[in-house]
């Protein structure tokens, strides 16, 4: 296994791309070209390469950046995006201690410098993918980045038992703290847990009568990308969050053209796209990171079934395995998911005992009130 080592992405790797590598090199050398906040335009961060074992993962790097999205920053995920979302969800007689948790924490944090860290393996996305990594060099990696970036916290996130399991077990071996971060959803096999449900097929029937008509987008047709972009920000800008990361045309023209993502949508007679899923997959799991459709059109279109439709057929298709993110919890239980809980690893040791505790504090609470609580409601 050769020696991890971090490199800026117009440069490339030592000893050069790996040839099994051309989406992450396409990923990388566009952020670095265009930079992140063409991209996603509620991001600033330093996007970096990093090669071990064959593998290249991208890294993020940030210095204490405050309100961008929750794909980089902790303080956004555990308390601007958790006070956000308590107005949102049904948390029950939860409720109150579930604020004053995330409201603690959002000043703590800041007293941490919890925004000072550096991501490994970071796609900027809501679920990050690890590819089959199994962690064997963990430690090797961890080193490095410690050494390059000492104030710097050092963080993998969207890890869970069902796709990382010995990742998982690396990261708590090299002594990382897991903290919880939210419940996914996932399907381990399309065929039987998918397919036969109530609610799968009428979505099935659903889509052999709507006006809407289905294309796989193997070629965007002009503003596509910028539909695409408006689709999405419907959904989980306008709808959810704007703290989820906000996906440009650009960034959405980059990851069809490269074929970072697979897309398929639902288009009305006039050709215009009312509904998207842009799937990405990575060692047999598919998860949907760009998922939108037009908000001002009637619940009865079932414009959101469809879209849900499009990449639970394209992960059936794959044979892969879905990992269906976070959210709308009883409408992908209806269609065979079954609830996982997903981890922020973080590595702190190489830090001042203050912002180690602080790491230590959140990992408890986190652990034993928030998880409890998500796992009871179905959240």
């Amino acid at each position: 296994m050769s020696d991890p080592a971090l490199f800026e992405p117009p440069d490339g790797p030592p000893g050069g791309w790996p040839a099994d590598a051309p989406m992450e090199r396409a990923y990388l050398e566009a952020f670095a070209r265009e930079g992140a906040p063409t991209l996603i335009s509620n991001l600033r961060t330093r996007v970096l390469g990093l090669h071990s074992g064959g593998r290249v993962f991208p890294v993020t790097v940030n210095d204490g950046e405050y309100g961008d999205s929750y794909v980089c920053l902790p303080h956004t995920a555990y308390a601007l995006y958790a006070k956000a979302e308590l107005g949102m969800v049904d948390v029950g007689p939860f409720a109150p201690a579930l604020r004053l948790l995330a409201g603690g924490a959002g000043g703590v944090m800041r007293a941490a410098a919890m925004n000072r860290i550096v991501h490994v393996g970071n796609w900027m996305l809501s679920t990050n993918l690890h590819g089959g990594w199994k962690g064997e060099d963990v430690g090797a990696i961890r080193g490095l980045v410690a050494k390059a970036y000492p104030d710097h916290l050092i963080c993998v996130r969207s890890v869970n038992g069902w796709s990382d399991p010995a990742l998982l077990a690396a990261l708590r071996c090299d002594g990382w703290e897991l903290l919880p971060s939210r419940q996914i959803w996932v399907v381990d096999d399309l065929v039987r847990d998918w397919r036969p449900r109530r609610d799968t097929r009428r979505d099935i029937a659903l889509a052999r009568c709507t006006r809407f008509l289905r294309d796989d987008l193997a070629t965007l047709r002009p503003g596509d990308a910028d539909r695409i972009a408006e689709l999405y920000a419907m959904l989980y800008l306008d709808r959810y969050s704007a703290l989820n990361p906000a996906f440009t045309s650009a960034y959405i023209a980059m990851t069809h053209e490269q074929k970072v993502f697979r897309y398929a949508g639902f288009r009305d007679p006039d050709g215009r796209l009312a509904a998207v899923a842009g799937c990405f997959v990575r060692d047999g799991v598919l998860t949907t990171p760009i998922l939108g459709y037009d908000t001002a059109q009637p619940a009865e279109e079932g414009l959101y079934r469809l879209a849900s439709l499009a990449f639970a057929e394209i992960a059936e298709a794959l044979g892969a395995r879905l990992n269906g993110s976070a959210g709308a919890a009883s409408f992908k239980r209806n269609r065979g998911a079954r609830a996982q809980t997903e981890y922020m690893a973080i590595y702190a040791a190489h830090l001042s005992p203050p912002r180690r505790a602080v790491v230590a504090a959140m990992r408890a609470l986190l652990q034993r009130v928030a998880l409890p609580i998500m796992q009871k409601r179905g959240l």
